[in-house]
Formats: C-alpha cells, structure tokens, sequence
C-alpha cells in the first residue's frame, strides 16, 4: 500500500512518537505529530540503547547523530550493595558493540530534528481529549475542535486516550516498588560502565551519560504502598541517602551528590489485548509499558514504530497492515516485558546466606563461562526489527 499523502496523526511527541513520524514521512506520509506539552523536551534523565534499539535509529538515519551525542556502553558491573564487584560482563567482547548510554533529552532532540527534515509537522499545546475509532478516525480536543486524519497512532503513554479507545480502561496493580531517579555531574570520573550495586530489598543503577559529563542514577526500593503513578514527583534527597544509608562508599559519595531527584511508583500494566482498531492503532508504552529492569522501554518503542510503517507500507489496506503489526511485535513485547520483570528480585535478595550463594555463582560463572554470561540475552540485543523476514 503506498502511504504518499496519506495523513497521519500521531499523538504524542515522545521516542515512540516522533521515531513512527520520520519512519512514515520516509515512506511518503503526511504526518502531525499532536504534543500536549509546550515544547519537544524532556527534563534530565537517562536510558540505555542496546543493539536491538540502535538498528532501528540506525535504519531511520539517525545512528550517527545518537553515537555523537551518547556514550558507548564498556560492560556492565554486577556488585554487592557493600563490597566488591561480583561480576562484569565485557561488552567489549561482543561482535555488535553499539549500546549506549543516552540522555533522554538528547535522544529526543535527534529524533524530533529526524522528523522534521522529514517533512513531519509538530504541533504543541495539543491536548487530546478522545479518540475515536472509524472512517475516518475522529480526534476531540480538549477545546472542542476534531480532527479527522486517515489515521490516528497513540504514542501517547500510560495514559493513552487511544489505548482506552481501542482496549477501555485498564486496572494497573503497585509492584510493591518505587524508584528515584536523578542526574549529577561525573566528578568521581566513573568509566563508561553500568553499575549495578545490589542490596536487601534495594538496588542502585549508575552509568555516565553526555560524553562522560554526568552521572544517570537509577535508585529502587521494595516498599509496602504507593498512591499516584508517574515520576513527576520531586522527593527530598536526604529521603534517598536515609534508604541507602548502609551501600558502601561508591554509592555514598554519588548520593551525596545529589541535589534534586524525582520519585515514582513502579506500577505493572498488561499488555494491551487490542493494539489496533478502525484506523487507530497504538505503540511503545500506550500498548505495553514496561518496568526499568531490563533497560528495553525506549527501545521497544524503537522497535514498534519501524514495524507499523513497515507492515503498512507493505499490506493491501490499513486494516491488513495494522493487523501485521499486532501479530509481528505482540509476543516479542510480552516476552521482554516478561523477562523485566522477573528481573527485579535478583537483585535484592535479602537472605544473607542465601545472596551470598547467588553472588558466589555469578562469580564462578564470569570465571568460567563468561561468554555464557555475556550471550544471555542474545535473543533481546541481537534482535533486528528492521531486517524482519517479508
């Protein structure tokens, strides 16, 4: 199906949003991105691009562009909460090395430069209010006005309008988990490492981000309750140094380097049952949000958007290729998100004997069997969207 002239609508202008916007101006598309916000930004975070995700940018013409601004993942450290490493896994190692650490801003700002030189328009201050499946699709705005695209993508999140639209609302549980996450300056000079320092209960991520320039922290807690979802939340930072009061001085000194952090609860969604409906479909977190523990949100994203160009450029209708794209990326996104999940409790065992047993085996298997190790997760980073089988 030739997509030249067809107009496209696509609510939301985050890496889901704006990735699905160049890769369908690319193949001839009219599209308007829809942004509630002021302004194409994102306020200082960053995530991690593993290879599966750098395909993607990288067929969308954005790979260089990313590397400029990213640092390049050296390995990952496993480590107790208190002593030393327990295991690093050297990505140095492996044939395809492109996994970097990003800057959330940065990542965006590449991809919404991508979507304009690709003709995409964007559109701020743009607040939808529903949507509504059919021939044509209806949009409703906050202000009243409707727009009425040949096709309407929600990238627009947790809280989709479009999700709602095509699945009704969701009932999305606390996993018993909150999670802080700041930036700081790289004044202890940390290398291009991700670091893991696990804890009863707890767990602290750490890796540099801006060319070295600063440190992305990542800071998780097992806790009983939780009220609001969302990171938006501004927490004290001396709340955050009291729960890591007893990591040992790694963690001590970026800690307290802290100035302003955010706080959030981690909520569990499913995958959503519907991920199209008449001309409406959704992607990245609208059809399946993730939990932070693999390290795959902004890269499943990644992975949708070229599948739902892609499967409409290539089908007979709208309806045959949104189908495809359901069918193609549905089982790989549950998987992953699966595998996330069941992350979390390996890295706060609380039973003494019992942590020592599994930090004494991942020792023994970066000793003897680190390829092993290293090859895990082949299925995950080793995946290519972009070189799908037609």
């Amino acid at each position: 199906m030739s997509l030249l002239g067809m107009k496209i609508a696509v609510i939301g202008g985050g890496i889901a949003g704006l990735a699905v916007s160049r890769a369908l101006a690319m193949r001839g598309a009219s599209v308007t991105v829809l942004e509630q916000a002021p302004e194409i930004t994102e306020v200082g975070a960053g995530l991690q691009i593993s290879p599966n995700g750098f395909a993607v940018l990288d067929a969308l013409g954005l790979g260089d562009a990313l590397a400029q601004t990213a640092v390049r993942a050296n390995a990952v450290s496993l480590r107790d909460y208190r002593k030393a490493e327990v295991v690093r896994l050297d990505l140095t190692r492996l044939q395809n090395r492109n996994y970097f650490f990003v800057h959330r801003a940065d990542l965006i700002e590449v991809l919404a430069t991508g979507a304009r030189e690709a003709g995409v328009k964007i559109r701020l201050l743009q607040q939808v209010d529903q949507v509504i499946p059919g021939d044509p699709p209806t949009i409703r705005m906050s202000n009243g006005t409707e727009l009425h695209p040949d096709l309407v993508i929600g990238a627009d999140g947790l809280h989709s309008k479009a999700r709602v639209a095509l699945n009704g609302a969701d009932r999305p549980f606390f996993t018993g988990q909150v999670a802080w996450r700041c930036v700081i300056p790289n004044i202890l000079n940390l290398p291009p490492v991700a670091r893991v320092h696990m804890g009863p209960g707890r767990h602290v991520v750490s890796y540099p981000l801006r060319r070295g320039e600063l440190i992305n922290i990542v800071a998780v807690q097992e806790r009983a309750q939780w009220v609001d979802e969302g990171w938006h939340h501004e927490d004290d930072p001396a709340n955050l140094r009291n729960v890591f009061a007893d990591f040992g001085p790694e963690v001590q000194q970026m800690l307290s380097l802290v100035d302003k952090v955010n706080l959030w609860g981690l909520f569990r969604h499913p995958v959503a049952r519907q991920w199209h409906g008449q001309n409406v479909a959704i992607l990245g977190d609208a059809a399946h949000p993730t939990l932070p523990f693999l390290a795959q949100g902004a890269c499943m994203g990644l992975e949708d958007a070229w599948a739902l160009a892609e499967e409409l450029s290539a089908s007979e209708s709208t309806a045959v290729g949104l189908s495809a794209y359901q069918r193609r990326r549905q089982a790989r996104a549950t998987k992953v998100i699966n595998a996330a999940t069941r992350n979390a409790w390996k890295y706060h065992l609380g039973f003494g004997p019992l942590r020592f047993a599994a930090h004494t085996a991942l020792r023994l298997g970066g000793a003897l069997a680190p390829d092993q190790m290293l090859h895990q997760f082949d299925w995950l980073y080793l995946h290519d969207e972009t070189q799908h089988p037609s």
